[in-house]
């Protein structure tokens, strides 16, 4: 069975790339034509959504250089240790929903410092899979969309992201414990 997915997993990509321009040339689309229209579309949906990146990216900028992140941080800390949870991983929780490449950077450096086969380092990398950047999600497609009002989103994207991070720390003490 592991090989089966192995060569599936190989050749996924090679086989998708040769069938969609040999299909669209089967069903008589202008491939060229329609990946240049799509770039201009893409084009103009960056630099329309470039206020909410600027504002997004500030904001992140403040939460961390004020201390506000250490002092969450400080104050969770005493929740985690009475439940046994390495309280390295908590800035973690924090900088997921908020940043991609900042949160992969802290768990790149949780790994480097404890190891991959740690519990903290299981741990980061569950997380990393389990939650997503969802002021991030939220900023770039609602904001490529127009759309305004993103409360209800916002909320579920959160409660999704706390769920995920308390999801992660369950299953690694129960498979890894």
């Amino acid at each position: 069975m592991y090989s089966i997915i192995t060569l599936i997993s190989a050749w996924a990509i090679p086989v998708i790339i040769v069938f969609i321009p040999l299909f669209a040339a089967y069903r008589k689309v202008p491939v060229y034509e329609s990946f240049v229209e799509g770039a201009k579309d893409g084009f103009q949906t960056a630099i329309s959504i470039i206020p909410q990146l600027v504002g997004m990216m500030v904001a992140i900028s403040i939460f961390r250089a004020s201390g506000a992140m250490e002092l969450m941080v400080g104050m969770m800390k005493p929740v985690l240790d009475w439940f046994g949870v390495p309280g390295e991983i908590m800035p973690l929780g924090i900088l997921r929903p908020l940043t991609g490449s900042g949160s992969l950077a802290y768990t790149a450096d949780l790994i480097q410092q404890f190891g991959p086969d740690s519990m903290i380092g299981r741990i980061a990398s569950t997380i990393q899979g389990s939650t997503d950047t969802t002021l991030y999600v939220l900023t770039v497609y609602f904001g490529a969309v127009g759309i305004r009002k993103a409360g209800y989103a916002l909320k579920v994207g959160l409660w999704s992201d706390v769920i995920g991070f308390i999801a992660a720390i369950v299953i690694c003490f129960l498979v890894f414990g």
